[in-house]
């Protein structure tokens, strides 16, 4: 059976080329929000993080409704972080809408989620953004995709693939760029007449897949996925197939998607994505089937994480002073629900009960959970992000990355210098509108780090992104921070006075009158050593005068650390503490004592 009402489709893109603006178009344009209601900018970015980032993190599903035509959407992050989110996503639908910056052209990101939707024989339509840019070069773009597609083994009927330029912002589409501009109705019938229909068996017995999770403080966990095969219906008893067995279950209630709200309903068929609740614990790639006949799907095949972080109770002083949830078992059930719902992210237990071990796809999709863990209270340390590394036939091997930067030709030097030193190896140079184009190849422990070093030789203009390449041979050493640490060795406040008698020994990380700790992180050392100082010291008060007192104490402004710059900056040997209020950097060892024997027994 052909469900010729049904579009399931999924927007995939390169990150900040325009996908949640976009939507929200499509859902203004087909009446979602009424003539006078106000429309929410981004209304697909709900997560606070999303909003203030400007990236969407988790895959999510809308509805529209354009005349007869029903079309359930999957906004997917762009972020090569959260592949696993557009992984999941691809299985649900029937084509891809790709879209392209019309300045920007193909990059990285864009060619990671069209080689996963052309490995799953997804129907694409291009769909190239922001033609009203001043810069834009949309015919020139789409020549760009072209060759992506040749290069990525597209078959003869993908690479003839219907094109939409469009501006997302100004809320209109058009076949090619000599029409006048109209509303999104060109890019409607695209999808109309270029994506496939669902092509369902609705007599067969049921087949669900689980693709995502949400979870709701009512009703508990929310299955979400496409049923593959046969009718659900509100109430039903089902079976529950996956890697623990089979067990029965029971829908508690039944919701298809409508705009941006999920609307109950008595009955769904094969090829609609809806969202279930009432059935207990169930996990993404587990399959819903009818109890008399219960055949599992294919389990979701997911890349492997490439970076894992040890993650610690926080044992500092300030331990508990910040943050509501502390201790081991909070951490712990905290992880372990997250690696429930977030299917790259990997946990395990180490020999330590107050450690962890937390794998993931990169320092962004590592970094991201621990922001949120902090804003729902929790307290924790982490170390430093390490490469996992594999063995092949034998081989160590590593992972590699596929790095695009673009750079002003005036800063080249620099940054080609430390590419070098990192071990990239340029694979490809050119010239975009004034900008230098390079595509790098290099290991990803090269790349920790490398980011706010990047910006700084850039004076900020430099652009940089990067997408897991595969594993290589082990590339040798890459030299790691050249530069020691200041660090306390008291407990007590800040002061002015205390910071500027020992500002001269390098770069400060704190401002007066800041509670901190022996042990404690306070600044960067000019030369490649540690220091032991104290910037809490006190004038002394005496009856003498002098002729200097009276001078005013010039203080350098500090540098101050965000969570991934913190991530980034930290040795072996340190550590990123993070409360709801503060993110510090200690030493593992605090007392400088048992730090000098350390050094000493592993020398």
């Amino acid at each position: 059976m052909i469900r010729e009402e049904v579009r399931n489709i999924a927007i995939i893109a390169h990150v900040d080329h325009g996908k949640t603006t976009l939507v929200d178009v499509m859902l203004k344009q087909s009446g979602v929000f009424r003539a006078n209601e106000a429309v929410v900018e981004r209304v697909m970015d709900s997560n606070d993080l999303e909003r203030e980032r400007g990236i969407t993190i988790l895959a999510k599903n809308t509805a529209v409704t354009w005349h007869d035509l029903s079309i359930n959407i999957v906004d997917t992050p762009g972020h090569a972080d959260f592949g696993g989110e557009v992984e999941r996503t691809l299985t649900m639908v029937d084509g891809v809408l790709l879209l392209v910056d019309a300045y920007e052209g193909p990059m990285p990101q864009t060619k990671y989620v069209l080689r996963k939707a052309l490995e799953l024989h997804l129907k694409p339509i291009v769909v190239v953004n922001k033609i009203d840019r001043p810069d834009q070069r949309a015919e020139e773009v789409v020549d760009e995709v072209l060759d992506l597609f040749i290069e990525l083994g597209a078959d003869e009927d993908q690479l003839d693939f219907p094109v939409v330029f469009t501006s997302a912002r100004a809320g209109i589409a058009k076949l090619n760029m000599a029409e006048e501009d109209q509303d999104l109705t060109p890019l409607f019938e695209s999808i109309r007449k270029n994506i496939p229909a669902p092509d369902v068996e609705v007599d067969q017995p049921l087949q669900f897949m689980v693709t995502t999770l949400d979870h709701d403080d009512y009703v508990g966990r929310v299955a979400i996925g496409r049923i593959v095969r046969g009718v659900v219906r509100n109430g039903q008893a089902v079976a529950v197939a996956g890697e623990n067995g089979v067990r029965q279950a029971k829908i508690g209630k039944l919701y298809r998607y409508q705009g941006l709200k999920r609307v109950e309903t008595e009955q769904a068929v094969a090829g609609d994505i809806v969202a279930m609740v009432g059935m207990g614990d169930v996990n993404i790639g587990e399959t819903i089937c009818d109890p008399a006949q219960p055949e599992a799907l294919p389990s979701l095949s997911i890349d492997e994480p490439t970076l894992s972080m040890r993650f610690y109770v926080n044992n500092s002083p300030f331990a508990g002073k910040e943050g509501e949830f502390v201790t081991s078992r909070h951490l712990r059930d905290r992880l372990f629900r997250e690696a429930r719902t977030n299917v790259s992210l990997r946990v395990d237990e180490t020999e330590s009960p107050d450690c962890y071990s937390v794998c993931g796809r990169g320092e962004l999709h590592l970094s991201i959970l621990i922001e949120t863990m902090r804003r729902e209270g929790y307290e924790l340390q982490v170390g430093k992000p390490k490469v996992i590394n594999k063995m092949i036939d034998g081989i160590l091997q590593e992972p590699i990355e596929h790095l695009t930067i673009e750079v002003p030709a005036d800063f080249l030097g620099p940054v080609m210098e430390k590419l070098g030193s990192r071990r990239g190896e340029m694979r490809d140079m050119q010239e975009v509108a004034g900008y230098l184009r390079i595509d790098f190849l290099i290991p990803a422990r090269g790349l920790i780090g490398f980011r706010n070093e990047f910006l700084t030789d850039t004076k900020g203009n430099g652009i940089m992104h990067h997408v897991f390449h595969g594993y290589a041979p082990y590339k040798g050493e890459i030299a790691g921070r050249t530069k020691g640490s200041l660090v306390a060795f008291e407990d007590g406040e800040t002061t002015g006075y205390g910071i500027a008698s020992v500002q001269d020994r390098g770069t400060m990380f704190v401002v007066p009158g800041q509670k901190i700790y022996m042990g404690q992180i306070v600044g960067e050392n000019t030369r490649d050593q540690d220091m032991d100082l104290n910037p809490c010291k006190k004038k002394h008060v005496t009856n003498m005068r002098s002729s200097s007192a009276d001078d005013a104490i010039r203080l350098e402004p500090p540098r101050l650390f965000t969570l991934e710059q913190a991530l980034e900056y930290i040795n072996e040997d340190e550590l990123v503490e993070v409360t709801p209020k503060n993110i510090r950097i200690r030493k593992a060892i605090l007392d400088r004592t048992q730090r000098a024997r350390a050094k000493k027994a592993v020398e």
